[in-house]
């Protein structure tokens, strides 16, 4: 395939799962392509993928702050109650003297999570305005560097590993939080992994450059 010019390179796409280069053909509504060597889904059109992604964002949102609010379990050793919460299990551990972990734990399960709603609440918001070009640019680039650095699904699993280990020593009680993690977890992958960073390029550049936007 020869390229004649930078701008070409917008049109091209490359599997991820056998890295053959592709270029970007129009597809109907509700279809996928597919990479002609493995059959990997290469891109989706979905005409109401924006609607979709600010709805599930905002809702995210709000398990997300209920997950932070409220206790996610409740335990009882031999009397003595402890009620566990996200925030109060990283200030535990900055109490405790673990400051590069309780960093690390402060960023990857509270603030890119966060941040990551934040920017696609914005992002989806306009589009369906069909508004402000180069800040969706902008805040694509952002979440392609941020989107990785999302590690409250480790913190599910880790508790679920925990929870394992001492329910044999006492009894646990689930709290709300807990079920609103889990139901923000589902949402965040189904963000994250169905919506690919290249369909928001591509529903971008069918919102701008049919107005002579960049």
């Amino acid at each position: 395939m020869k390229i004649e010019n930078e701008d070409e390179l917008d049109n091209l796409i490359i599997c991820q799962q056998c890295f053959t280069l592709h270029e970007e053909v129009p597809i109907k509504d509700g279809s996928k392509a597919c990479c002609t060597e493995c059959g990997g889904i290469l891109y989706r059109y979905d005409s109401k993928l924006v609607n979709r992604g600010l709805s599930m964002s905002i809702t995210g949102l709000i398990f997300f702050i209920l997950a932070k609010a409220f206790p996610l379990i409740q335990i009882d050793i031999l009397g003595s109650e402890q009620f566990i919460t996200m925030p109060k299990t990283i200030f535990s551990l900055f109490e405790s003297g673990f400051y590069l972990v309780g960093f690390l734990c402060l960023f990857l399960i509270l603030v890119f999570p966060l941040m990551i709603l934040m920017i696609n609440i914005l992002l989806f918001t306009l589009l369906k305005l069909e508004r402000g070009a180069e800040m969706t640019k902008e805040l694509l680039i952002l979440l392609s560097y941020i989107t990785p650095w999302s590690m409250a699904d480790i913190f599910f699993i880790s508790i679920l590993v925990a929870l394992v280990k001492l329910i044999a020593f006492g009894q646990i009680n689930i709290g709300i939080a807990f079920w609103a993690l889990m139901i923000f977890i589902l949402l965040d992958v189904y963000i994250t992994k169905r919506i690919s960073l290249f369909e928001l390029w591509m529903q971008r550049k069918r919102i701008f450059f049919k107005n002579g936007n960049r």
